[in-house]
Parts: structure tokens; sequence; C-alpha cells
């Protein structure tokens, strides 16, 4: 470099922008420094040799050698050069700048432009949308109905299959369906058809008792003994109406299942069948002793027919006159008579799938017909198959002889992949295998999306991978995905772990993992310490188990746990956090009670063995200190917050998320120190079940604003308004529960507008109450119209995600406003008895599914409970007036028939109804005047105990 070269560096000049040189320093401080000189105005471009053209808006003195770049200046000739470059080279709108030793010429306009906005984080910047000064009625967003639908595939039409024969209709028109065995979840509710009623019966009976009569004072005795079989039959036709429902969709019976029961359904064992007179089949047997030889004529004809059209293949005819085979019946279900041939298939030739019902039973169909059926459908089946007509064969299969599986794996044989997975899910097969088919198929949200709802990722995975693990690779990695939409970073990393090419992809959930702390953070750590992690992690592992505090809120006995079955890759530090997790679990007297005995004793090995053999040998056996049984009383603080709680919740980290109304939201250490704020309005919180994001919802009447707290992050985003009477105040990360007068409604909170993805109850059915959730369950009250014209009350319990109905309990007493459903499917009644003298008393009455505990007891609490008890999962809380009467004391219990187990006293506090939260490991009691305090589930440990104020 010359003198005048190296002067031009250290000289002072002015700037019109700067050069700088991004592969050197790298595109983060070349951010950096943009930023910090940016002017409105300025742009920036980039030089093909990866540095930046930082072009400013006006020019600006600077010394060289303390530019955040190369200076850029005018020239003369009004062009742009760097310093140390041939300034006589450039014409205006150009650019010179050495590269080399050698000056290079580029046409500034031609340098593609960068756009700083992307370097940009917002992501903990709170959106605000401006609305007019003013009281102005927030509008709720139109709701996008996505509900599953039943595939509906047509075979028939596939294969050009005409329309049955008329003769073989006149032979089968007076035939009953059969029942249905269950019925769909995608299928809305079918209500009985009008049939004729008692009064009905009872004229009919009336008629062919006048008959009887008639013709015996004519001496018509001959008449009358033909007469009376036939009229037996007839009674037989009428109750048959009277009690079975019409013909549903498809000609089959609409009959209740799982998310379709009716409201009349009564307890006992005859629940979910229908009930037909004991004497139904001595009436049909009275009648065939006359009428026999013309049925068993029909019948045998009709045989003989089909069989001779199967036989000369001729099967157009064949497939239209068959009827369906039937499997065996359910234990509960009792053989019955019908007069009549077994109604046949009228429906498209194709291997419905909605679950059929087949014919009724006849009197002269018995084993040996069925079997000759099943023969003859099979060998069509093969006949079709080797002609090439795929679609008649899985028809034969699937509906004739009643053999889905088998039709199934037909048309994956021809690859037919699609119409499998169709049938496959229409007939509720397993899972594992629709799942499996829709990803082969190429419909990999409608794979993910059953996989979900019926809970077989695991098994569908597993099955994929026998035949192809590279699409099993990609499923696991939806999967994945999936979870992490949902806030769930350690279930997509546990997820990503089972595969070992894919666990290095899991490091960036794991990291967020760490940052949610708590049990989270200890589970999180033996996966990052396995795959190599550094000092920081060690040492922040060593930290939570040398630590204090309750091993199960601190994550201290999860950590042990997760190091006794995972060791850390570095065998020096595996020595020193397995001593560690050892002399741990010998403090806290085991894991935690997460473990049964055996499984924590074996882990204790495994960390003994990796552990230092001196310490190991001098390390005692974990000791379990016996639970108490005594009633556990705690008091809040003595005075009331600056700031209202309206919700409030102990996440897992040991920290506090409080929601104050239009005071927004704070994350509060167990202290009530401040660590975060949002200024968002919310007066409930709606946790996931694994803690990683809240939904923060403020009521406005019926229309509810809902936005989404990241956890990980700390990051909020508005989501949507809705209009809904509850909102369940737990998830699964993302399908939100909500409840309105038209039933109960799961939402897609990933979806950019509020979308429909499940629909419960319905046609005059109510929910009273609220709903009660934990991610195995659901439990509400519902109402529901019976057809006498009153209401049947009843206790649902569905189980989740897939909303099946698993029982319909009547409650022993119900009273709105003082009961709460648990998720179990139980339910709490608080009943105040105030006596004349002292003391006033609230008795519980329990509904349950199984007998209580000690079923002669009745627990109840001393004092007048002034409102209902609370719910949230299986923990409860009643309010009553403090001893004193200058407070509220909470009473707390877990699960049906118990008797609280833990005591929290508000002193100077008024009676409102009560906050209880169930999440994390801990129960959290609040009360609006700004008190929190959180136990652990049993009541036996004081978590936190604060005032929520504004500093």
């Amino acid at each position: 470099m010359s003198a005048t070269q190296g002067a031009a560096f250290r000289a002072a000049v002015t700037a019109t922008g700067f050069v700088l040189d991004v592969p050197v320093i790298g595109p983060a401080e070349a951010a950096e420094r943009a930023i910090a000189s940016w002017q409105d105005g300025a742009e920036l471009r980039q030089l093909p040799d990866g540095r930046w053209l930082f072009v400013l808006a006006a020019p600006v003195e600077t010394r060289a050698d303390r530019a955040p770049g190369l200076p850029v200046v005018r020239t003369d000739r009004g062009a742009q050069a760097a310093v140390g470059a041939d300034t006589r080279t450039a014409a205006a709108g150009q650019l010179a700048v050495a590269t080399g030793g050698v000056t290079v010429v580029h046409r500034i306009a031609e340098l593609p432009e960068l756009d700083p906005a992307g370097w940009l984080d917002l992501s903990g910047i709170t959106l605000h949308r401006p609305r007019p000064a003013g009281a102005t009625e927030h509008e709720a967003e139109p709701v996008v109905e996505a509900l599953p639908q039943r595939p509906e595939p047509d075979l028939r039409a596939a294969a050009g299959i005409a329309a049955r024969s008329e003769r073989a209709r006149r032979l089968t028109e007076d035939a009953p369906a059969g029942p249905r065995r269950r019925a769909t979840p995608f299928a809305g509710r079918f209500r009985p058809a009008s049939a004729p009623g008692p009064w009905a019966l009872a004229a009919a009976a009336l008629v062919v008792l006048l008959l009887l009569l008639l013709l015996a004072a004519q001496g018509g005795l001959h008449g009358g003994a033909l007469l009376l079989p036939l009229a037996a039959g007839l009674l037989v036709l009428l109750r048959k109406r009277a009690g079975g429902a019409g013909p549903g969709p498809d000609g089959a019976d609409g009959g209740a299942g799982a998310g379709t029961a009716t409201p009349a359904a009564e307890h006992g064992p005859s629940r979910g069948r229908a009930r037909r007179p004991l004497f139904d089949a001595l009436l049909a047997r009275l009648a065939m002793r006359t009428a026999g030889p013309l049925i068993q004529g029909r019948h045998a004809r009709y045989l003989r027919e089909l069989t001779r059209a199967f036989e000369q293949r001729r099967w157009e005819d064949a497939l239209r006159d068959a009827i369906r085979l039937t499997g065996d019946r359910s234990a509960g279900q009792k053989p019955w008579l019908s007069l009549g041939l077994p109604r046949r298939y009228e429906g498209a030739l194709t291997p419905t799938p909605r679950t059929g019902g087949s014919g009724a039973a006849s009197p002269l169909s018995g084993r040996t017909v069925h079997e000759h059926l099943t023969a003859l459908y099979q060998r069509a089946a093969e006949d079709l198959e080797r002609a090439g007509r795929i679609d008649e064969a899985a028809f034969v299969l699937a509906d004739l002889r009643d053999a889905p599986a088998e039709a199934v794996a037909l048309l994956v044989r021809h690859r037919r992949t699609a119409q499998a997975a169709e049938l496959a899910e229409g007939r509720d097969l397993g899972a594992d295998l629709v799942v499996r088919l829709w990803w082969q198929a190429g419909e990999r949200e409608r794979a993910v999306r059953t996989a979900y709802r019926r809970a077989a990722f695991a098994p569908a995975v597993e099955r994929l991978a026998a035949d192809d693990p590279a699409s099993a690779r990609e499923l696991r990695v939806a999967w994945a995905a999936h979870c992490r939409e949902s806030g769930d970073r350690l279930g997509a990393a546990e997820v990503l772990w089972a595969d070992e090419s894919l666990r290095p992809s899991a490091v960036g959930d794991l990291r967020d993992a760490v940052a949610l702390g708590g049990p989270t953070r200890s589970r999180a750590l033996p996966y990052l310490l396995a795959l190599g992690a550094g000092e920081s992690t060690r040492a922040l592992a060593l930290a939570v188990l040398e630590g204090d505090g309750h091993p199960a809120t601190t994550g201290r006995s999860a950590l042990a746990a997760a190091l006794a079955e995972l060791p850390a890759a570095d065998p020096a530090q595996d020595r020193e956090l397995a001593t560690a997790a050892a002399r741990a679990v010998v403090r806290d007297g085991g894991f935690g009670g997460a473990l049964g005995d055996r499984d924590a004793g074996a882990r204790h090995q495994r960390l003994l063995k990796r552990a230092d053999p001196l310490v190991a040998a001098d390390l005692a056996r974990p000791s379990r200190a016996a639970p108490a049984v005594h009633l556990h009383a705690y008091t809040a603080a003595d005075r009331s917050g600056t700031l209202p709680v309206l919700d409030a919740a102990l996440l897992g980290s040991g920290a506090v998320l409080v929601a104050c109304g239009q005071a927004g939201v704070r994350l509060l250490t167990a202290d009530g120190r401040t660590k975060a704020r949002w200024d968002v309005p919310a007066d409930q919180l709606v946790l996931a079940d694994h803690g990683g994001v809240a939904m923060l919802v403020a009521g406005y009447g019926r229309v509810r604003e809902v936005s989404r707290l990241d956890l990980a992050t700390r990051s909020v985003r508005r989501w949507t308004t809705l209009r809904s009477r509850q909102i369940v105040p737990s998830f699964d990360g993302r399908h939100l529960i909500t409840a309105d007068d038209d039933g109960i409604t799961v939402l897609d909170t990933l979806a950019p507008r509020p979308t429909v993805v499940w629909r419960e109850l319905g046609g005059g059915e109510r929910l009273v109450g609220r709903l009660a959730r934990t991610p195995a369950g659901c439990t509400g009250v519902v109402v529901s119209p019976l057809p006498d014209g009153t209401q049947a009350v009843e206790l649902w319990r569905w189980d989740l995600p897939g909303w099946e109905l698993r029982s319909r309990l009547r409650p022993d007493a119900f009273s709105p406003g003082r009961s709460a459903a648990l998720a179990a499917g139980s339910l709490l009644v608080a009943d105040p008895q105030p006596a004349d003298g002292s003391p006033d008393r609230t008795v519980l009455h329990w509904t349950t599914e199984g007998p209580l505990a000690r079923p002669g007891a009745r627990p109840g609490i001393e004092g007048v409970a002034p409102h209902g008890p609370v719910a949230d999962g299986d923990h409860w809380t009643l309010a009553v007036p403090g001893p004193d009467g200058s407070g509220v004391l909470h009473h707390t219990g877990a699960g049906a028939g118990s008797a609280p187990t833990a005591t929290v006293f508000f002193p100077q506090a008024d009676t409102l109804a009560p906050g209880l939260r169930r999440h994390a490991d801990a129960v959290t009691h609040w009360h609006r005047s700004g008190r929190v305090l959180a136990t652990t589930p049993d009541g036996a440990t004081l978590l936190a105990n604060m005032r929520v104020t504004a500093g």
C-alpha cells in the first residue's frame, strides 16, 4: 500500500455509503452495523463477491478507520467509489471497488437489493389492534366447518352394475333390515322413525280377538284355527315395527353408539340393545305350524336360484340378488325369529364404508345355510379377482361376506390404496392400518389427522416401518411436527429420538423444552447430554440434582429417573451425574412416587453401577416416608394484592402465570416477583397439557378475544374472536373445547380462522354446568328430551381425543349451580344443611360409575357453602365462610367419594366462587382479591404463597 493510499484510510471523508465485508465479519455483525447507521431512505445491496453495499440517504462525515465499513465517496463524475479504488474507471450510477488489488466496476441499479426488515425479531412485541373510542361491541369471526366426513366409495358405478330385478324385489320386499351393531362416530344422530304405539298394538289385538269370537260363534272352528297363527304373525310384525327404529341411511337401522346414544338409554345390562317381547318367538313358531311349508318353499327357491346364478357366473344377477351375511351375535343379544326373508342389500354394489346390518334371522336359516352362503361368496370373490373384476370382488368380501379386512387386503394387493383406506376407515378397522393406508395413498394431512384423533401415531409408524422404512421415517417427522406445532417441544424430541438418524434434528426442540423449566427441563436434559452437550448443560443438570425444593416440582426426581435410562455421551460427565442422581434419590426417598417399587429399585441400581464406586458403596437404600393422613391446612397472605386475580396456575418451571383482567397477564416467581408481563387483557387461562402454550381469553359478554402465548419464547399473537358460553380451561395444545347452546364444539387453534373439527350433542341435547377435562377424558351433565316430552338428566363421559362416549349415568342427585362434574365420570353435589343450633353443615353427594370406597359414608364439611363446588380435572374445591366470619375457607379434595385433603384460608376475603387449577403436578388456589396459593396435588407441600401487586 502506498503512502497516499494509507493516508486515505486514516483521513476524515464525506461518505455516501459503506462496503461491508460480510465474508470476514459475518452476516450478524454486518447487519448490526447497518442497523446502527441506518437512515430513512437508505438502501442495502449485495455485491457478487458476498460483500454488501450500504448506500446512505444523506452523506455523513466520518473517519475512514472508524467507519462501520469501507467508506464510499462521490467522485467528480457523479460515480460512487470505495476508498482505495481507482475513481477514474466509474461513471454516474456505477460503483468502483477494489478487489484483490484490481478495481472492479458495478452498476448499482443491477445489484440485488436486501431487505433488513427480515432481521427484526417481533416475537416479543404484542400486537394491538386500534379500536374506536367508546363502548363498541366485539364481533365474533365466522367459524369454518371442517368436520371429518365418512368416505363413500362407489364401486357399483365403477363396475357398471344395474339395479336389482323386479322379481327379486318382490321376493324380499317384506323382510326387515337387521340391526346395526355400532354407530359411526362420523354420522349424525338418527332419531327413531314414527312407529305404531301401544294403542295401535292394542287395537290390532282387539280386531283379531273379535274375528276369532265371531268365527267361534258361527261354528267356523276350522277357519279360527287357520286365523290364529296368521293373527299371531300379524302381532309379531306389529310389535317388531313398534319396538325398533325405522331404517336409517343405506337401508340399515340408525343406532346409538359412541357419541350417538339416544337419550332414552337406561342403566343396567340391557343398555345398548333393543328389548324384544319374550313371547315373540313363541308367536312366530305358532304361525309356522300353518304357514311353514309356504315360507320354507320361498326360502328354498330363493337359495336354489341364488346358488345357480353364482355357479353359472351370472355375476350381474347373482350380486344384485345376494343378501348379506351377519357375524356372530354379541353376547348380550338374544336370538329372535322373523317370518320373512332377510332383506337383501339395496344400495350400490361397493364395499360400503358404514357398518351395515344384514338380514334378520329366519326360522329356517340355520348354520347350514350360513355356511353354504359363506363358501359360495368366498368362491365368487376368488373367481372375480382372477377375472380382474376387483370392484365386485371387494363388494362380495366387504358387504356380502362381512369381511371388510379381507376386502382391504384385496384392494391393497391391486394397488388401490385410496379405496382401501376409505373402506378401512369407514368400517372402523385398526387405526394403525387406516393411518398407514392414507399415508401410502398420499393423503398425508388426513393420515396425521386420523392418527391424532384415534391416538394411533406410534402403532402406525411401527406398522409402516415393516413395509416401507422411508415412509415410516416421514410419518415420524410429521408426528414430531404435529407435536411441535401444538407447543409440545419435549414430545416432538421424544418422537424423533426413537429414530437414531433423526436425533440431531431434535436439538432445537430440546433446547426449547429446557427453557420451560421444571420437570419438562429435567426430562430434556439427559437427551442433550446423550448428544454430547457441553459444560453449561452438565452444570445445569448438577444444579437441579443438588438443589433444594420439592423433588417433583423442581424436576429433581424426573431428572434422576431419566438419567438412569439415558447415560451421557461423555463417560466422565456420566459418572459425575449418576453419582449426584443416586445421592438425590436417597435424599428424596425415591423417585417422587412416580414409579413403582420394582421399577424404582431397578433404576436406582443402574445409577449405582455408573456412579463413583466409593460413593455408591456408602449410600444407603432409599426409604420412602409414609404419606400423612391428616388434613393439611394453609393460610394465604393476610392482605389483598393490588391487582385482581381472575385466573392463575403454577407452571412446571415453578413460576405462576396470572390473568389480571384488563391489567394483562404476568409471570411471577414463587415469592411474587415479576419475571415477564404481557399487556394483553385476559380473565381466563387455557393451559396446554404439556405446559408449553397458554391461550389468553378476555370475555366481553358472550364474545371472547383469544390470543396464544408461547411460554418457551414468551411471544404472544392474537388468534381470533369467538362467541361462546364457556371455554374448557385446558387443551392439548391445538384443539380447544368450547360449549354453547348448540352443544360442544372443538376448534383447531392452529388454523388462521376458527375451524370446527368436531361437534357433540345436538337434537335437543344441551349441556348443563361446566365440562371437566383431563388429557384422557371429558365429562359433563347433559339434559336430553325423551319421547314422552319429559327430559332426562345424565352424566356423560367421553374418552379423548376420539370423543368416544363411554358412559351415561342418571345422577342420584342433581342441582344446577350446586353441582360439579369430575373428568373421571363422577358428579359432586353440595347440599347445605343449616341447623337450628350449631354447627351448620354441607353434605357432599356423589354419583359414580363404580361403588364408592366407603359406600356407607357421606362426607360433609362444617359450614354452609354459599356457592356450589368448582372442579378442574378430578380435583374439586368448596368454599365456606371462615371460622370467625371474616374470611373464606376452601376445602379441596381429589377423586370421587373423597373427603377434603387440604384447606386454604383467605383472611379478610369475601365468599366469591373459589378459584382452582390442577396443572403440572400442582393445585393452585386463587382469590379475586389478588392472592394465590399452590400446593402439591395431595396437599402435603406448600409450593407458592403470594400477593399479586403492580410493582
